[in-house]
């Protein structure tokens, strides 16, 4: 939340009124005699092991949920057992509970900063049935307001209504809620609006969570420039900005990271790591590596050490371009600097070796890859068999995938044909045709490769019988696809 607001709760217990609603201090009369000072003072006085026991026996009908609020109000102070008594008479069916009494509830969590614990109780106050045609999570938002000053709350309570709504995919409703606070003047908090934004991003596509990021931070909207008193209680961060470049970058979007990179810098956000990286990346995808190089040194010269992410995103693009020992600098200052190498690493220079056909040095780093307890994926697989392969060297790559299978890495189809059309250039028909077994056993059909790989061998062998039987195997085949 903005300062302003944050302000005069911090230091007190009592905060200043920042809803001009009505709270909920006026409760209908209670068929029971004074159960809100009995169920206070057993709660408050008596010992944890009878406190329940008595409740129970002099209040078996249960609460009202005016009750249970005005009870819960009284205990304030004690927000642990405030939030027992909730969960008391929810195990024990003692109060039907409404939107009112979980706010109350909520409030005293919050109050005291037990933000995990409110936020369940505001999940759960979600899911509450029958509350009539507006969904549920708005008019939450509406008991939230209206006894939120009778409780003494802490402003964050939107905001983990918000996110509450975000982790429970009510996209709309969240921001609605969003809009509903800046209509009163208030600003979530920029974790907020960041996780909004993120949200959108990956449900709706990175323009839509533009559009949010434009809308929650007053960016580009002439409405929100006239307003500025409302649009400059919020600021976005580095890390919103990092945030909708990574959506944009991940759709293949690399002007739009440019065009955020450019928006970040004009309003005086200094960039990180992190930022860095994701525009390093999108150079990189554009095979624009001496740009991403260029933002390597400027970074270094704005004393940002770079992280894995760094140097896993120029590694990467040095070897997809083809400079395999520039990558291999940075490989080793990483190991100079003290920053450990993830699978990603390993595996971004493999292919990188693999790319100039230097399989011997792409095996070397694969090895110490096993060494070092990592899992290669299945492209980096074919990229070494295939390697292996084409250097003649079967059997090494029949070795490999054995040895990925005790990693749980399935071979894929690719992998399969390139064993057996190596195996049976080498002449090895037998093991090309348990290969080959296996391979229809996993679900991948024989493609016209595999078969003229299998004619070719027999022939060099002069099995003309075999040669035949393929031959007319594949015209059967060829005919069924046809039809």
């Amino acid at each position: 939340m903005a300062n302003q607001i944050l302000k005069p709760h911090v230091f007190s217990r009592t905060p200043k009124p920042i809803f001009p609603f009505s709270s909920f201090s006026s409760f209908p009369p209670s068929d029971q005699p004074d159960p809100i000072s009995t169920v206070t003072s057993i709660l408050t006085h008596h010992r944890s092991k009878s406190r329940w026991s008595t409740v129970l026996t002099l209040f078996p009908s249960g609460f009202t949920p005016s009750q249970f609020s005005q009870i819960t109000l009284q205990l304030k102070n004690n927000p642990h057992l405030a939030l027992r008594f909730f969960l008391f008479t929810k195990q024990k069916s003692l109060c039907d509970h409404n939107l009112s009494s979980y706010s109350t509830a909520i409030h005293i969590l919050c109050r005291a900063r037990l933000k995990t614990r409110a936020r369940e109780l505001i999940r759960l106050a979600i899911r509450t049935p029958g509350i009539g045609n507006e969904p549920t999570h708005l008019k939450l938002f509406e008991s939230l307001v209206k006894t939120y000053n009778e409780c003494g709350s802490a402003p964050f309570v939107f905001d983990l209504l918000v996110k509450s709504c975000l982790q429970m995919k009510r996209l709309d409703g969240s921001i609605e809620i969003v809009r509903m606070l800046m209509s009163r003047g208030i600003s979530p908090q920029v974790t907020t609006c960041n996780a909004l934004i993120s949200e959108f991003s990956k449900c709706h596509g990175a323009n839509e969570g533009y559009e949010v990021y434009k809308e929650v931070f007053g960016v580009g909207n002439a409405e929100n420039q006239c307003n500025k008193k409302r649009v400059l209680k919020v600021r976005p961060n580095v890390h919103t900005f990092n945030a909708l470049m990574l959506c944009f970058h991940r759709e293949g979007l690399p002007e739009k990271v440019r065009e955020v990179w450019c928006e970040m810098e004009s309003l005086g956000c200094v960039p990180n790591s992190y930022s860095y990286s994701v525009l390093m990346a999108a150079f990189c995808e554009e095979g624009k590596v001496s740009e991403a190089e260029d933002l390597w040194a400027d970074m270094k010269v704005k004393g940002l050490e770079p992280d894995i992410v760094a140097y896993n995103t120029m590694i990467d693009g040095l070897c997809k371009s083809g400079e395999i020992t520039r990558a291999e600098e940075l490989f080793r200052e990483m190991g100079l600097t003290g920053i450990e190498a993830t699978c990603v690493t390993y595996e971004n220079l493999i292919y990188g070796y693999c790319k100039v056909a230097d399989i011997d040095s792409a095996m070397l780093i694969y090895r110490d890859m096993c060494r070092k307890d990592f899992r290669p994926q299945s492209l980096t697989v074919e990229l070494l068999i295939r390697g292996l392969c084409d250097k003649g060297l079967v059997l090494k790559a029949f070795e490999i995938m054995k040895k990925v299978r005790e990693f749980g890495v399935c071979p894929t189809g690719t992998i399969y044909e390139l064993l057996i059309k190596g195996l049976c250039a080498e002449g090895k028909m037998e093991e090309a045709l348990k290969l080959q077994a296996e391979m229809v056993g996993k679900g991948f059909n024989p493609n016209l490769e595999i078969y003229g790989a299998f004619i070719d061998g027999y022939l060099r062998q002069g099995n003309e019988e075999m040669v035949a039987m393929l031959r007319k195997e594949v015209l059967e085949t060829q005919k069924e696809e046809g039809n």
